[in-house]
Protein backbone atom coordinates (compact mmCIF):
# COMPACT_ATOMS: atom_id res chain seq x y z
CA UNK A 1 0.00 0.00 0.00
CA UNK A 2 2.47 2.66 1.16
CA UNK A 3 5.88 2.66 -0.53
CA UNK A 4 8.52 2.00 2.14
CA UNK A 5 11.37 3.88 0.50
CA UNK A 6 9.17 6.85 -0.29
CA UNK A 7 8.00 7.34 3.30
CA UNK A 8 11.53 6.76 4.62
CA UNK A 9 12.99 9.37 2.29
CA UNK A 10 10.31 11.88 3.26
CA UNK A 11 10.91 11.33 6.96
CA UNK A 12 14.69 11.69 6.60
CA UNK A 13 14.17 14.87 4.60
CA UNK A 14 12.11 16.42 7.39
CA UNK A 15 14.19 15.35 10.39
CA UNK A 16 17.39 16.74 8.91
CA UNK A 17 15.88 20.23 9.04
CA UNK A 18 16.56 21.73 12.47
CA UNK A 19 13.34 23.03 14.07
CA UNK A 20 14.17 23.06 17.78
CA UNK A 21 11.89 25.42 19.70
CA UNK A 22 12.92 27.74 22.55
CA UNK A 23 10.99 27.86 25.85
CA UNK A 24 12.64 31.14 26.84
CA UNK A 25 11.63 33.15 23.77
CA UNK A 26 8.15 34.72 23.92
CA UNK A 27 8.14 35.27 20.14
CA UNK A 28 5.86 33.16 17.95
CA UNK A 29 7.22 30.92 16.65
CA UNK A 30 9.95 30.80 19.28
CA UNK A 31 12.70 30.07 16.72
CA UNK A 32 13.13 31.39 13.19
CA UNK A 33 14.38 28.02 11.94
CA UNK A 34 10.91 26.50 12.24
CA UNK A 35 10.03 28.54 9.15
CA UNK A 36 12.57 26.49 7.16
CA UNK A 37 10.56 23.28 7.46
CA UNK A 38 7.27 25.15 7.17
CA UNK A 39 8.25 26.50 3.75
CA UNK A 40 9.36 23.05 2.59
CA UNK A 41 6.03 21.59 3.69
CA UNK A 42 4.07 24.25 1.83
CA UNK A 43 5.82 23.27 -1.39
CA UNK A 44 5.36 19.55 -0.69
CA UNK A 45 1.63 19.98 -0.04
CA UNK A 46 1.18 21.94 -3.25
CA UNK A 47 3.20 19.36 -5.19
CA UNK A 48 1.05 16.41 -4.06
CA UNK A 49 -2.09 18.34 -5.00
CA UNK A 50 -3.68 19.66 -1.81
CA UNK A 51 -5.85 22.77 -2.04
CA UNK A 52 -6.00 25.98 0.03
CA UNK A 53 -2.40 25.56 1.16
CA UNK A 54 -1.62 28.41 3.52
CA UNK A 55 1.30 29.39 5.76
CA UNK A 56 0.16 32.18 8.07
CA UNK A 57 2.12 34.84 9.92
CA UNK A 58 2.40 32.62 13.01
CA UNK A 59 3.91 29.62 11.16
CA UNK A 60 0.75 27.52 11.07
CA UNK A 61 0.30 25.52 7.86
CA UNK A 62 -3.22 24.56 6.80
CA UNK A 63 -4.43 22.75 3.69
CA UNK A 64 -7.47 20.90 2.34
CA UNK A 65 -8.13 17.62 0.61
CA UNK A 66 -11.55 18.26 -0.96
CA UNK A 67 -14.29 15.65 -0.70
CA UNK A 68 -14.85 13.29 -3.62
CA UNK A 69 -18.33 12.33 -2.38
CA UNK A 70 -21.67 13.42 -3.77
CA UNK A 71 -23.14 13.68 -0.26
CA UNK A 72 -22.20 15.46 2.95
CA UNK A 73 -20.17 13.87 5.75
CA UNK A 74 -18.23 15.32 8.64
CA UNK A 75 -15.10 17.32 7.88
CA UNK A 76 -12.21 15.74 9.79
CA UNK A 77 -8.75 17.06 10.50
CA UNK A 78 -5.24 15.74 11.17
CA UNK A 79 -2.67 17.73 13.13
CA UNK A 80 1.06 17.37 13.84
CA UNK A 81 3.77 19.72 15.04
CA UNK A 82 6.94 20.74 13.25
CA UNK A 83 9.17 21.74 16.17
CA UNK A 84 11.45 19.43 18.13
CA UNK A 85 12.17 19.43 21.83
CA UNK A 86 14.69 21.83 23.37
CA UNK A 87 15.51 19.11 25.93
CA UNK A 88 18.19 17.75 23.58
CA UNK A 89 19.78 19.16 20.46
CA UNK A 90 18.04 18.74 17.13
CA UNK A 91 20.85 20.33 15.13
CA UNK A 92 22.68 18.27 12.50
CA UNK A 93 20.46 15.21 12.84
CA UNK A 94 22.12 12.31 11.03
CA UNK A 95 19.61 9.43 10.78
CA UNK A 96 20.93 5.85 10.73
CA UNK A 97 18.85 3.24 8.89
CA UNK A 98 19.05 -0.34 10.15
CA UNK A 99 17.51 -2.80 7.70
CA UNK A 100 16.06 -6.13 8.87
CA UNK A 101 16.75 -5.55 12.55
CA UNK A 102 17.43 -8.83 14.36
CA UNK A 103 17.20 -7.91 18.03
CA UNK A 104 20.87 -7.05 18.41
CA UNK A 105 22.51 -4.03 20.05
CA UNK A 106 22.69 -1.12 17.59
CA UNK A 107 25.88 0.92 17.63
CA UNK A 108 24.81 4.54 17.31
CA UNK A 109 28.25 6.08 17.64
CA UNK A 110 31.32 3.88 17.74
CA UNK A 111 33.71 6.71 18.55
CA UNK A 112 31.72 7.78 21.62
CA UNK A 113 30.66 4.22 22.52
CA UNK A 114 26.95 5.04 22.37
CA UNK A 115 24.69 2.04 21.79
CA UNK A 116 20.97 1.33 21.60
CA UNK A 117 20.50 -1.98 23.37
CA UNK A 118 17.41 -4.17 23.77
CA UNK A 119 18.82 -5.12 27.17
CA UNK A 120 17.83 -1.63 28.30
CA UNK A 121 15.19 -0.68 25.72
CA UNK A 122 13.30 -3.97 25.42
CA UNK A 123 10.62 -2.43 23.15
CA UNK A 124 13.15 -2.89 20.36
CA UNK A 125 12.43 -6.61 20.37
CA UNK A 126 8.91 -5.95 19.05
CA UNK A 127 10.46 -4.88 15.77
CA UNK A 128 12.59 -7.81 14.69
CA UNK A 129 12.72 -8.06 10.92
CA UNK A 130 11.73 -4.42 10.47
CA UNK A 131 13.62 -1.30 9.38
CA UNK A 132 14.65 0.89 12.31
CA UNK A 133 15.68 4.54 11.96
CA UNK A 134 17.89 5.79 14.81
CA UNK A 135 20.05 8.78 15.67
CA UNK A 136 23.84 8.80 15.45
CA UNK A 137 23.97 9.17 19.22
CA UNK A 138 24.69 12.90 19.28
CA UNK A 139 21.20 14.38 18.67
CA UNK A 140 17.57 13.51 19.03
CA UNK A 141 15.86 12.09 15.94
CA UNK A 142 12.78 14.29 15.69
CA UNK A 143 10.21 11.53 15.20
CA UNK A 144 8.30 13.63 17.71
CA UNK A 145 6.63 14.84 15.65
CA UNK A 146 8.08 14.73 12.17
CA UNK A 147 6.84 11.16 11.97
CA UNK A 148 3.33 12.55 12.37
CA UNK A 149 3.99 15.18 9.73
CA UNK A 150 5.37 12.53 7.36
CA UNK A 151 2.38 10.24 7.90
CA UNK A 152 -0.19 12.96 7.26
CA UNK A 153 1.51 14.16 4.07
CA UNK A 154 1.92 10.58 2.85
CA UNK A 155 -1.71 9.69 3.61
CA UNK A 156 -2.99 12.76 1.75
CA UNK A 157 -0.76 11.92 -1.21
CA UNK A 158 -2.06 8.34 -1.22
CA UNK A 159 -5.70 9.48 -1.20
CA UNK A 160 -5.03 11.91 -4.06
CA UNK A 161 -3.33 9.17 -6.07
CA UNK A 162 -6.20 6.74 -5.40
CA UNK A 163 -9.40 8.65 -6.21
CA UNK A 164 -11.34 5.39 -6.02
CA UNK A 165 -11.06 5.71 -2.22
CA UNK A 166 -14.04 7.77 -1.13
CA UNK A 167 -13.59 10.44 1.55
CA UNK A 168 -15.11 13.67 2.76
CA UNK A 169 -13.36 16.99 3.22
CA UNK A 170 -10.10 16.59 5.13
CA UNK A 171 -8.24 19.47 6.72
CA UNK A 172 -4.65 19.25 7.88
CA UNK A 173 -2.59 21.57 10.05
CA UNK A 174 1.06 21.60 11.09
CA UNK A 175 1.77 23.72 14.15
CA UNK A 176 4.91 25.32 15.61
CA UNK A 177 6.06 25.39 19.25
CA UNK A 178 4.16 22.37 20.59
CA UNK A 179 7.20 21.29 22.58
CA UNK A 180 7.21 24.55 24.54
CA UNK A 181 3.47 24.42 25.24
CA UNK A 182 2.33 27.05 22.72
CA UNK A 183 1.41 24.88 19.75
CA UNK A 184 -2.31 25.51 19.89
CA UNK A 185 -2.28 29.01 21.36
CA UNK A 186 -2.91 30.78 18.04
CA UNK A 187 -4.62 27.90 16.23
CA UNK A 188 -7.68 29.28 14.45
CA UNK A 189 -10.29 26.57 15.04
CA UNK A 190 -12.97 28.42 13.08
CA UNK A 191 -10.74 28.79 10.03
CA UNK A 192 -9.68 25.15 10.28
CA UNK A 193 -13.34 24.24 9.92
CA UNK A 194 -13.24 20.59 10.99
CA UNK A 195 -15.91 18.86 13.07
CA UNK A 196 -13.17 17.01 14.94
CA UNK A 197 -9.51 16.15 14.42
CA UNK A 198 -6.71 13.80 15.45
CA UNK A 199 -3.17 14.62 16.45
CA UNK A 200 -0.65 12.14 15.05
CA UNK A 201 1.70 12.57 17.97
CA UNK A 202 1.70 9.38 20.03
CA UNK A 203 4.50 6.91 20.56
CA UNK A 204 4.49 3.19 19.83
CA UNK A 205 2.25 1.48 17.31
CA UNK A 206 -1.35 1.11 18.50
CA UNK A 207 -1.48 3.99 20.94
CA UNK A 208 -4.86 5.73 21.02
CA UNK A 209 -5.33 8.37 23.68
CA UNK A 210 -8.08 10.70 24.77
CA UNK A 211 -6.89 11.48 28.31
CA UNK A 212 -3.88 13.54 29.24
CA UNK A 213 -2.36 15.28 32.23
CA UNK A 214 -3.55 18.54 33.63
CA UNK A 215 -0.34 20.56 33.48
CA UNK A 216 1.26 23.60 35.06
CA UNK A 217 4.72 25.09 35.37
CA UNK A 218 6.09 26.44 38.62
CA UNK A 219 8.99 28.82 39.20
CA UNK A 220 10.26 28.84 42.77
CA UNK A 221 12.52 31.86 43.45
CA UNK A 222 14.53 31.84 46.67
CA UNK A 223 16.32 34.97 47.86
CA UNK A 224 19.49 34.77 49.95
CA UNK A 225 22.03 37.22 51.32
CA UNK A 226 25.73 37.22 50.45
CA UNK A 227 28.37 38.39 52.91
CA UNK A 228 32.03 37.49 53.41
CA UNK A 229 32.08 33.86 54.64
CA UNK A 230 34.57 34.75 57.36
CA UNK A 231 32.04 37.13 58.90
CA UNK A 232 28.86 35.31 57.91
CA UNK A 233 27.54 34.07 61.23
CA UNK A 234 24.03 35.32 61.75
CA UNK A 235 24.15 37.33 58.54
CA UNK A 236 24.53 35.09 55.49
CA UNK A 237 21.44 33.44 54.03
CA UNK A 238 22.40 30.71 51.55
CA UNK A 239 19.57 30.38 49.05
CA UNK A 240 20.94 27.09 47.75
CA UNK A 241 20.63 25.42 51.15
CA UNK A 242 17.05 26.67 51.49
CA UNK A 243 16.38 25.33 47.99
CA UNK A 244 17.67 21.93 49.04
CA UNK A 245 15.27 21.89 51.98
CA UNK A 246 12.40 22.98 49.72
CA UNK A 247 13.12 20.16 47.26
CA UNK A 248 13.12 17.61 50.06
CA UNK A 249 9.85 18.94 51.47
CA UNK A 250 7.96 17.66 48.42
CA UNK A 251 6.79 14.01 48.29
CA UNK A 252 9.91 12.07 47.34
CA UNK A 253 8.07 9.29 45.51
CA UNK A 254 5.90 11.63 43.42
CA UNK A 255 8.44 12.19 40.66
CA UNK A 256 8.41 10.99 37.02
CA UNK A 257 10.88 8.16 37.57
CA UNK A 258 8.71 6.66 40.34
CA UNK A 259 5.21 7.06 38.87
CA UNK A 260 3.16 5.50 36.07
CA UNK A 261 -0.32 5.34 34.51
CA UNK A 262 -2.63 7.85 36.27
CA UNK A 263 -0.12 8.83 38.97
CA UNK A 264 0.82 12.49 38.98
CA UNK A 265 4.14 14.07 39.86
CA UNK A 266 6.32 17.09 40.56
CA UNK A 267 9.26 17.26 38.16
CA UNK A 268 12.21 19.46 39.00
CA UNK A 269 13.80 20.01 35.60
CA UNK A 270 16.10 22.96 36.12
CA UNK A 271 18.10 24.60 38.92
CA UNK A 272 20.10 27.80 38.73
CA UNK A 273 21.60 29.19 41.87
CA UNK A 274 24.20 30.87 44.01
CA UNK A 275 24.20 32.15 47.57
CA UNK A 276 22.11 35.22 46.71
CA UNK A 277 19.43 33.60 44.58
CA UNK A 278 18.33 30.14 43.53
CA UNK A 279 15.55 29.40 41.03
CA UNK A 280 13.86 26.00 40.83
CA UNK A 281 11.83 25.19 37.72
CA UNK A 282 9.11 22.55 38.14
CA UNK A 283 6.40 21.04 36.01
CA UNK A 284 3.30 19.77 37.81
CA UNK A 285 1.21 16.97 36.34
CA UNK A 286 -1.93 15.03 37.33
CA UNK A 287 -4.81 13.45 35.43
CA UNK A 288 -7.26 14.18 38.25
CA UNK A 289 -8.20 17.86 38.38
CA UNK A 290 -8.73 17.91 42.16
CA UNK A 291 -5.34 16.29 42.77
CA UNK A 292 -3.80 18.71 40.28
CA UNK A 293 -5.14 21.68 42.26
CA UNK A 294 -3.86 20.12 45.49
CA UNK A 295 -0.39 19.80 43.99
CA UNK A 296 -0.33 23.48 43.11
CA UNK A 297 -1.57 24.36 46.58
CA UNK A 298 1.12 22.19 48.20
CA UNK A 299 3.91 24.14 46.52
CA UNK A 300 2.43 27.39 47.75
CA UNK A 301 1.88 25.96 51.25
CA UNK A 302 5.48 24.79 51.55
CA UNK A 303 6.71 28.23 50.53
CA UNK A 304 4.38 29.89 53.04
CA UNK A 305 5.53 27.60 55.86
CA UNK A 306 9.20 28.18 55.04
CA UNK A 307 8.71 31.95 55.03
CA UNK A 308 6.92 31.74 58.38
CA UNK A 309 9.73 29.70 59.90
CA UNK A 310 12.45 31.92 58.47
CA UNK A 311 10.48 35.03 59.51
CA UNK A 312 11.18 36.55 56.10
CA UNK A 313 9.53 36.39 52.67
CA UNK A 314 12.43 34.64 50.96
CA UNK A 315 10.50 32.18 48.77
CA UNK A 316 8.18 33.20 45.95
CA UNK A 317 6.22 30.67 43.87
CA UNK A 318 4.82 31.55 40.44
CA UNK A 319 2.50 28.93 38.90
CA UNK A 320 1.15 29.00 35.35
CA UNK A 321 -1.42 26.57 33.98
CA UNK A 322 -0.37 25.01 30.66
CA UNK A 323 -3.17 22.67 29.57
CA UNK A 324 -5.96 20.50 30.94
CA UNK A 325 -7.19 16.93 30.57
CA UNK A 326 -9.10 16.66 27.30
CA UNK A 327 -11.14 13.67 28.55
CA UNK A 328 -14.09 15.84 29.52
CA UNK A 329 -14.29 17.19 25.95
CA UNK A 330 -13.85 13.81 24.24
CA UNK A 331 -16.21 11.59 26.27
CA UNK A 332 -19.36 13.35 24.93
CA UNK A 333 -18.20 12.51 21.37
CA UNK A 334 -16.64 9.09 21.98
CA UNK A 335 -17.63 7.92 18.51
CA UNK A 336 -14.54 9.74 17.20
CA UNK A 337 -12.38 7.42 19.32
CA UNK A 338 -14.47 4.37 18.36
CA UNK A 339 -13.79 5.05 14.67
CA UNK A 340 -10.04 4.85 15.20
CA UNK A 341 -10.30 1.72 17.31
CA UNK A 342 -12.33 0.02 14.58
CA UNK A 343 -9.84 1.04 11.88
CA UNK A 344 -6.88 -0.23 13.87
CA UNK A 345 -8.48 -3.62 14.41
CA UNK A 346 -9.42 -3.88 10.74
CA UNK A 347 -5.79 -3.45 9.66
CA UNK A 348 -4.36 -5.77 12.27
CA UNK A 349 -3.28 -3.32 14.98
CA UNK A 350 -4.08 -3.96 18.63
CA UNK A 351 -5.32 -0.64 20.07
CA UNK A 352 -3.46 0.51 23.17
CA UNK A 353 -5.94 2.86 24.83
CA UNK A 354 -4.24 4.58 27.73
CA UNK A 355 -3.76 8.02 29.27
CA UNK A 356 -1.05 10.28 27.90
CA UNK A 357 1.60 11.02 30.48
CA UNK A 358 2.13 14.37 28.86
CA UNK A 359 0.16 16.58 26.52
CA UNK A 360 -0.38 17.26 22.85
CA UNK A 361 -1.81 20.11 20.83
CA UNK A 362 -4.99 18.02 20.98
CA UNK A 363 -5.57 18.81 24.64
CA UNK A 364 -5.66 22.55 24.04
CA UNK A 365 -7.56 22.19 20.78
CA UNK A 366 -10.24 20.12 22.52
CA UNK A 367 -10.81 22.97 24.97
CA UNK A 368 -10.93 25.44 22.08
CA UNK A 369 -13.86 23.54 20.58
CA UNK A 370 -12.09 21.02 18.33
CA UNK A 371 -12.28 17.54 19.92
CA UNK A 372 -8.91 16.00 19.15
CA UNK A 373 -7.79 12.55 20.38
CA UNK A 374 -4.20 11.42 19.86
CA UNK A 375 -3.00 8.58 17.59
CA UNK A 376 0.40 6.88 17.55
CA UNK A 377 3.12 8.20 15.25
CA UNK A 378 5.38 5.22 15.92
CA UNK A 379 8.49 6.52 17.65
CA UNK A 380 10.19 5.55 20.91
CA UNK A 381 12.45 7.29 23.44
CA UNK A 382 11.51 10.81 22.35
CA UNK A 383 13.65 13.85 23.22
CA UNK A 384 17.01 12.14 23.41
CA UNK A 385 19.89 10.36 21.72
CA UNK A 386 18.19 6.94 21.98
CA UNK A 387 15.14 7.95 19.95
CA UNK A 388 14.17 5.57 17.15
CA UNK A 389 11.26 4.67 14.91
CA UNK A 390 10.37 1.57 12.88
CA UNK A 391 9.46 2.48 9.30
CA UNK A 392 6.71 -0.14 9.40
CA UNK A 393 5.04 1.77 12.26
CA UNK A 394 4.96 4.93 10.14
CA UNK A 395 3.38 2.93 7.34
CA UNK A 396 0.72 1.57 9.70
CA UNK A 397 0.01 5.07 11.04
CA UNK A 398 -0.46 6.27 7.47
CA UNK A 399 -2.87 3.39 6.85
CA UNK A 400 -4.83 4.41 9.96
CA UNK A 401 -5.27 7.93 8.56
CA UNK A 402 -6.50 6.54 5.24
CA UNK A 403 -8.78 4.10 7.08
CA UNK A 404 -10.34 6.88 9.15
CA UNK A 405 -11.06 8.88 5.99
CA UNK A 406 -12.74 5.85 4.41
CA UNK A 407 -14.80 5.03 7.49
CA UNK A 408 -16.04 8.58 8.04
CA UNK A 409 -17.15 8.62 4.39
CA UNK A 410 -19.47 5.70 5.19
CA UNK A 411 -21.04 7.25 8.29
Amino acid sequence: MIDKKHITDRFVKYVTIDTESDPNNPAFPSTEKQWNLAKVLVEDLKTIGLKDVELDENCYIMATLPSNLDYEVATIGFVAHIDTSPDFTGKNVNPQIVENYQGNTIVLNEEKNIVLSPDYFDDLLQYKGQTIITTDGTTLLGADDKAGVTEIVTAMEYLINHPEIKHGNIRICFTPDEEVGKGAHLFDVKKFGADWAYTMDGSQIGELEYENFNAASAKVSITGKIVHPGYAKGKMINSMLIASEFINALPQKEVPEKTTDYEGFFHLHDIKGNVEETVLEYIIRDHDLDLFEKRKYLLQKIAFDFNERLEQDLIHVEIKNQYFNMKEKIVPVMHIVDIVEEVMKEIGITPLIKPIRGGTDGSQLSFKGLPCPNIFAGGHNFHGRFEYIPVESMIKATEVIVGIAKKVAKK
